[in-house]
């Protein structure tokens, strides 16, 4: 089964493979990405990846237990990855979602936006 470079970056997310997600990324990235209480930048994958994506958002302490869904598309020349995933933190059951709208050389992400939901509880009750 063939992937696109979306998708494979939203399975190395679940599965918080950090080498993965830097492979995936091109040497110099412009990486751009909102979460509900803060606006992040990087240009390296390192900082992408180690210091943004699984250094805060998803830290050691977080289980990504479950990719619930993904889906890809494109906006013309733009590509798009929009992903859940469930994830432990502190004992409390979560859903992420996040959107990106991308660019790439077809095997790596050279341009990146990202979207996130923040982490909703997984029950309302």
């Amino acid at each position: 089964m063939r992937t696109n470079v979306g998708e494979d970056f939203a399975r190395a997310l679940a599965s918080k493979d950090s080498a993965r997600m830097r492979e995936l990324f091109a040497d110099q990235i412009d990486f751009q990405a909102l979460t509900p209480g803060r606006h992040w930048q990087a240009s390296t994958p390192e900082k992408a990846v180690d210091d943004i994506i699984l250094g805060v958002w998803f830290g050691p302490q977080d289980d990504i237990h479950e990719l619930r869904s993904v889906t890809c598309g494109q906006v013309r020349d733009r590509e798009r990855v929009t992903y859940r995933l469930g994830v432990k933190r502190n004992n409390t059951e979560y859903v992420v979602e996040q959107h990106a709208y991308y660019e790439s050389d077809g095997t790596h992400i050279t341009w990146i936006r990202m979207l996130c939901s923040g982490y909703r509880p997984e029950s309302l009750e």
